[in-house]
């Protein structure tokens, strides 16, 4: 007899987003970031180890989602890209971006760039974590977003990109709501 655990959504959401980049990570910053698409070599791409120690003393660590290694174009200069898709809006996400970043940088010392993907109906403006005092601020951290809800599905229809085809599914579910009847095909 054996005992099976019950998978959470999370999970599941989780597992299906880091596949779908690593298979098509140059295809995801293609279609949705091509301003870091165009500044990287693809060629030198290569997953790195997604285990950050997040408390030394007490030998705890973390795991991000994806997070890869690759150079610059025009320069000899290896960056890290890191991307967390999160499936549920919290409070804090700017802060644990922050740490994340932190954690990477302090394991590799490289230059990284950070993403987050927010695939949840409610709104998220905060791209930054930001450490400030009355007189000054001590550090401003900022991050790109995709935000799969404000994307306009029709603008990558025609584009042969599967991970736009995957990810959209989200802008498409929450259009065909509000769609009338039988227009939603035409």
């Amino acid at each position: 007899m054996s005992i099976r655990e019950k998978q959470s959504a999370y999970t599941n959401h989780d597992k299906l987003f880091k596949e779908l980049l690593h298979t098509f990570f140059e295809e995801f910053l293609l279609a949705f970031f091509p301003e870091v698409h165009k500044e990287l070599k693809f060629a030198h791409l290569q997953p790195i180890s997604e285990e950050v120690h997040s408390d030394l003393i007490r030998g705890s660590t973390r795991r991000l989602d994806i997070a890869v290694q690759t150079k610059l174009k025009n320069e000899d200069a290896v960056v890290i890209v890191h991307v967390e898709p999160q499936n549920s809006k919290q409070e804090d996400f700017n802060r644990r971006m922050f740490s994340y970043f932190s954690l990477l940088y302090n394991k590799y010392q490289k230059p990284i760039i950070p993403i987050a993907i927010f695939s949840y109906p409610q709104e998220w403006d905060v791209q930054e974590f930001t450490i400030s005092f009355p007189s000054f601020d001590v550090m401003r951290f900022q991050y790109k977003t995709l935000h799969l809800k404000k994307k306009n599905w029709r603008e990558y229809i025609q584009t042969k990109n599967p991970v736009a085809a995957a990810l959209l599914s989200k802008a498409i579910l929450k259009e065909k709501k509000f769609m009338s009847n039988s227009n939603f095909y035409e």
